[in-house]
């Protein structure tokens, strides 16, 4: 970056939130971009809104402002106008995720079908083939794609999967989870989209008398301290999301500086089982074999991933 730009200029990034505000994951992307920004002087700008209205006014008015020196985009929508909005307002930008369309910015793509493959997985491994999932927000892109990716695992592990949708809101994933027990053949395991739901739909489950790990598995998308505080602690598909922060801030840099925009793949999440999973109640883990139910999965991921990409 320029003197200029060192001296006036922060990196900017509107959440699409409520008004309940930013939850961990962005809290430790945030963090990880100041691990690169400050040592060059650089801020993080954000701004929590509820819709892609109010993003679009706040891009508007850095832009007129001159308060930014780029942007990051995450929480992609269908169709979405944001990355379109930038280059016209020739704001270098990167976007999080897996854009359909990054109008001529960065990516720091973030494979979202095969940790949800991988979830499914690690619950058929220990034996559990009634599987629920409390869903983010359905307009989402990479909602959209974990739903076919939880889908496709589920016909692959011969097992049968339900979905309660969710906002990523502790009172969601609380309602989530009641929603999914009072169905006439309950899960015996359910994966969170977020780290916030799966605390709060632990908390729901053990009010209502039943016993995590016993009654049941409870899965958590993305680590925190939220997860490692839990009783019991909740296992989780864990990605270093500080890591996805500092990984989106030098792709940002990179295109400040150079003009010219590289596309950046975070590491896979990988599975950290703690005490919130266990075998179904009355079940034989050593009679599980999920083999072939992961054999075929590698065909499907290769026919979905052109289908969502």
């Amino acid at each position: 970056m320029s003197e200029s730009q060192r001296r006036h200029r922060a990196i900017g990034m509107a959440f699409l939130r409520s008004s309940e505000g930013v939850d961990p994951f962005y809290s430790e992307v945030i963090a990880g971009m100041e691990d690169v920004l400050h040592p060059q002087g650089v801020q993080v700008l954000m701004q929590t809104v509820p819709t892609i209205d109010d993003a679009l006014a706040a891009y508007r008015r850095w832009a007129e402002l001159e308060s930014v020196a780029g942007v990051v985009i995450s929480d992609i929508t269908v169709d979405d106008p944001r990355a379109a909005l930038l280059t016209e307002l020739g704001l270098p930008h990167v976007t999080l995720g897996e854009p359909v369309d990054a109008a001529g910015g960065a990516v720091v793509r973030v494979d979202n079908y095969t940790t949800t493959v991988r979830a499914v997985e690690e619950l058929a491994a220990l034996g559990h083939r009634r599987i629920g999932r409390v869903s983010g927000p359905q307009h989402l892109l990479h909602t959209q794609t974990r739903t076919v990716a939880f889908d496709d695992a589920i016909a692959a592990v011969g097992g049968t999967g339900s979905t309660a949708i969710g906002d990523y809101t502790a009172a969601s994933g609380a309602a989530g989870v009641i929603e999914l027990l009072e169905l006439p053949e309950p899960p015996t395991a359910v994966i969170f989209d977020n780290d916030v739901m799966a605390v709060a739909g632990l908390d729901a489950v053990k009010a209502r008398g039943l016993t995590v790990p016993d009654d049941l598995s409870i899965l958590a998308w993305d680590d925190s301290t939220l997860c490692r505080l839990a009783t019991p602690l909740l296992s989780v598909m864990s990605h270093d999301v500080r890591e996805l922060g500092s990984l989106a801030a030098a792709a940002l840099v990179s295109v400040i500086e150079r003009g010219e925009p590289e596309d950046v793949t975070a590491p896979l999440s990988v599975f950290v089982a703690r005490g919130s999973t266990a075998a179904p109640r009355g079940s034989n883990r050593d009679a599980v074999d999920p083999t072939p139910g992961a054999a075929r999965l590698t065909r499907t991921e290769a026919r979905q991933r052109e289908r969502i990409l």
